[in-house]
């Protein structure tokens, strides 16, 4: 009996997980197969069965801009029909910048006569692909403490010996992927719908409070050891503001549950590996002859400078 309640426990946990995971993505337009990039600056649309060729080829009927700018317009150069109706080309005067998703609108869609409604579809890479690189890109290309100049109260208190960077990254990455995920379902299903959107920073901050208290909790009750080497830093984690941060940016970007998760989790190893270096060079740092006025925090503010100047060389970059 209690084996049987445990399974099922666990079988409705993952269930509630994936309902939460699967959830905030929104439906497209059952008359559209698939949409692509093309070259560098050009859309492909499938259709599920032709349409006129007279609405296909009115630039008129599409409206496309990037996600974060929905004020700026790209405008349609060219539309060319494949000769089976069902596969148009848009092709943009100017190239489009594919790191970002696009949003394209489709005016009343005709099919032999008949109008299918306006769509509304999201164009964007490959999706595993572009999961991937928002993980990268929060991890590297654009990390909190090197690019953005975020934590670092916390980043130049425990980087002086690897075993504290490690601890307190380590902590950071867990409490951070959890506080994300709450603070993405929250917006998503209380926030969004009752527009309350202007409590947001109130209530990611309690999120982040609440987080950290629980883990907190959890490692005192099941692993005092673990409690013991973590403990320290969990009360540090709360005056990061990299952990307000995700939240905020998942919030502003309408990233659905798996984008959350990649953006949370490069944030947290980024900061681990921000940690990492700066606490080996610090403690090479300890042993060399540094001229008396720049020991301590000056000669640390230095070394940062000079990370951030090295990883501004992955600025731009693109992976996929």
């Amino acid at each position: 009996m209690k084996m049987f309640r445990r399974e099922y426990l666990i079988l409705s946990i993952l269930a509630v997980l994936g309902l939460i995971l699967l959830g905030g993505c929104k439906p497209e337009h059952r008359f559209i197969k698939k949409t692509a990039f093309k070259d560098t600056n050009s859309i492909v649309i499938t259709f599920a069965a032709p349409v006129d060729e007279a609405w296909a080829k009115n630039t008129a009927n599409y409206i496309i801009y990037e996600k974060p700018d929905p004020d700026i317009k790209l405008k349609v150069g060219q539309v060319s029909l494949s000769p089976d109706k069902k596969t148009v080309v848009l092709t943009f005067k100017e190239d489009l910048n594919q790191d970002q998703p696009h949003i394209l609108t489709m005016k009343e869609i005709m099919s032999k006569g008949k109008s299918l409604g306006t769509a509304f579809v999201k164009v964007k890479k490959l999706y595993f692909g572009y999961l991937f690189s928002i993980l990268i890109g929060a991890m590297i290309i654009n990390n909190f403490v090197f690019s953005k100049y975020l934590g670092l109260c916390v980043f130049f208190g425990t980087s002086q010996k690897k075993s504290t960077a490690v601890g307190m990254g380590i902590t950071f990455t867990i409490v951070i992927v959890f506080s994300a995920m709450m603070a993405w379902f929250l917006y998503q299903f209380v926030l969004k719908p009752y527009k309350l959107d202007f409590l947001q920073i109130v209530v990611f901050i309690g999120l982040v409070s609440l987080s950290v208290q629980a883990v907190d909790t959890i490692l005192r009750k099941v692993n005092p050891a673990l409690f013991k080497a973590f403990g320290v830093y969990l009360v540090l984690v709360i005056a990061n503001c990299i952990v307000i941060a995700v939240p905020l940016i998942l919030a502003d970007n309408e990233y659905n549950a798996w984008e959350s998760l990649m953006l949370a989790l490069g944030a947290g190893v980024g900061f681990l590996i921000a940690l990492f270096l700066m606490s080996s060079v610090r403690e090479r740092l300890d042993l060399a002859n540094i001229p008396p006025t720049y020991r301590g925090l000056p000669i640390a503010f230095v070394v940062a400078g000079l990370f951030a100047l090295a990883f501004m060389g992955f600025s731009g970059m693109s992976i996929f």
